[in-house]
């Protein structure tokens, strides 16, 4: 690479100092700078001999060492703290420069920015980062999104050097104008909810519905990641139950507090689907799970109170094997509906996006990463525009094949009392999609009754009330 240092990136906690390690691993100059100076000198005491990397304590000295047309990232948390380093930088930069936000940033805040700074002549990226620590050190996922010539220019070399690489493809590709990068970020990591949810259910059934021990139920996770279920999330729900602690010698699932955190990607991506009006079912449903189980006291209190049945499923095999199924099917529908979203937004805000390319990207770095993705991409690439994943034909014959089992694993969850929100609504939409009438027929006319909202006919065009309140007669609208 050229001797001239274009890039810095600021932001040094885990992911931002992994990513900068990974660029300077690829000896491309970047100068680096944190808001606070002792963690820059550590960053660069422990790090500093791994590749062309200069330190530097203020924002005036640091983007002062790069050279024009400059490239600077921003790895800090998403919010405020976000708009107080843009506002820190921007006034040091000049028109023509690149600003890139590659943090977890909600893309209506992404879109605010751009418009801002192009007031300036400062061109604004959102990238989406996925892959964890491990993946900013070893290879992302990038979704970058924002003003297209001067990310090819001055941008793309960088980011596909440094991202995941799966059979020569980087894992990395520009997705769309203003908030498009971010925004498929938020989509990807609300399908990481609905994933992640689906396994722990998986586990619950298992667990307590057929009572099979912590290291059976890893022994049979780790053998369906030699399957189509094979998935980064997968592999680590492996190491997971497969770790003792240390301090009690028992599994280290059985000392975590069942209290799941969220940091808000995932109910973004909920209230953006009622906003598209696109039902992410599954998604949504993974989002109120985490929720219900914040509310520890409470369902501590409620275990004393209200009755239910009592789990009986030991030695179930069946049920172990129906689990398989159901899992790979409501994966299928998670899916599905995320790329269904993903689609919607793009015709909303007229972005563009090419939804086989983000499958391909997703393939590695990625937290969603899987062999799943490939059929995605093949799914796309056969027939170009998909209204939804589950018509492809690879899909639609999946979730033929296992809906015999998905349809017994919800019900006997139900006869269990063992919560599957992630499972019932994955096959809830799934028959509600391939009906083609539903009882909605009766909701319009509930609504045409009480409040005069009209509704549609079948046979023939235009739109009708019933004068319930005076003859009962059909009038057109």
């Amino acid at each position: 690479m050229t001797s001239e240092r274009h890039f810095g990136l600021t932001g040094l906690a885990t992911m931002g100092a992994n990513l900068a390690r990974n660029v300077a691993h690829h000896d491309i100059p970047i100068a680096v700078h944190n808001r606070t100076t002792a963690r820059t000198e550590r960053f660069m005491d422990e790090h500093g001999s791994e590749g062309p990397l200069s330190g530097h304590d203020s924002v005036e000295d640091w983007i002062g060492a790069l050279t024009p047309p400059r490239v600077v990232m921003s790895m800090v948390q998403a919010g405020p703290a976000t708009d107080a380093v843009i506002d820190e930088i921007s006034v040091h930069l000049a028109p023509g420069d690149i600003l890139v936000d590659g943090g977890n940033a909600n893309f209506r805040d992404t879109q605010r920015r751009h418009a801002t700074l192009a007031e300036h002549g400062i061109h604004f990226l959102g990238a989406g980062v996925s892959g964890g620590e491990e993946g900013a050190l070893n290879g992302p996922s990038i979704m970058p999104g924002g003003d297209r010539e001067p990310y090819d220019e001055s941008v793309r070399p960088i980011f596909e050097a440094i991202a995941a690489n799966v059979d020569g493809t980087p894992c990395c590709t520009y997705v769309g104008p203003d908030g498009a990068g971010h925004f498929v970020k938020m989509v990807h990591n609300g399908i990481e909810y609905a994933d992640m949810q689906l396994i722990a259910e998986t586990y619950d059934l298992l667990r307590h519905g057929v009572g099979m021990e912590v290291g059976a139920i890893a022994d049979r996770f780790r053998g369906w990641n030699e399957s189509e279920l094979e998935s980064f999330l997968i592999e680590i729900t492996v190491r997971v139950l497969e770790k003792t602690d240390e301090s009690t010698g028992r599994p280290l699932v059985d000392v975590i507090l069942d209290a799941a955190e969220q940091k808000g990607t995932g109910r973004w991506t909920a209230q953006n689907a009622l906003e598209l009006g696109v039902p992410l079912t599954g998604i949504t449903e993974a989002v109120f799970a985490r929720t219900l189980s914040a509310l520890k006291p409470e369902r501590e209190a409620a275990a004393d109170r209200l009755a239910g049945p009592s789990p009986s499923g030991a030695g179930e095999e069946q049920l172990v094997e129906d689990i398989e199924h159901a899992l790979y099917a409501s994966k299928i529908v998670s899916y599905a509906q995320g790329f269904a979203q993903m689609a919607a937004a793009s015709k909303a805000e007229d972005w563009n996006i090419d939804l086989g390319a983000m499958a391909t990207i997703w393939r590695g770095g990625c937290i969603i990463r899987a062999r799943f993705l490939d059929r995605i991409r093949e799914a796309y690439d056969e027939a170009g525009k998909v209204d939804n994943l589950m018509l492809a034909d690879f899909f639609a014959s999946a979730l033929a094949q296992a809906q015999d089992p998905w349809r017994r694993v919800v019900a006997r969850a139900a006869e269990l009392g063992i919560p599957a929100p992630a499972f019932s609504s994955s096959l809830a939409y799934y028959d509600g999609y391939r009906r083609a009438r539903g009882p909605a027929s009766l909701i319009q006319g509930l609504r045409d009754l009480f409040g005069a909202h009209t509704y549609e006919r079948v046979d023939r065009p235009g739109t009708f009330h019933i004068q319930w309140g005076g003859d009962g007669r059909e009038v057109e609208t």
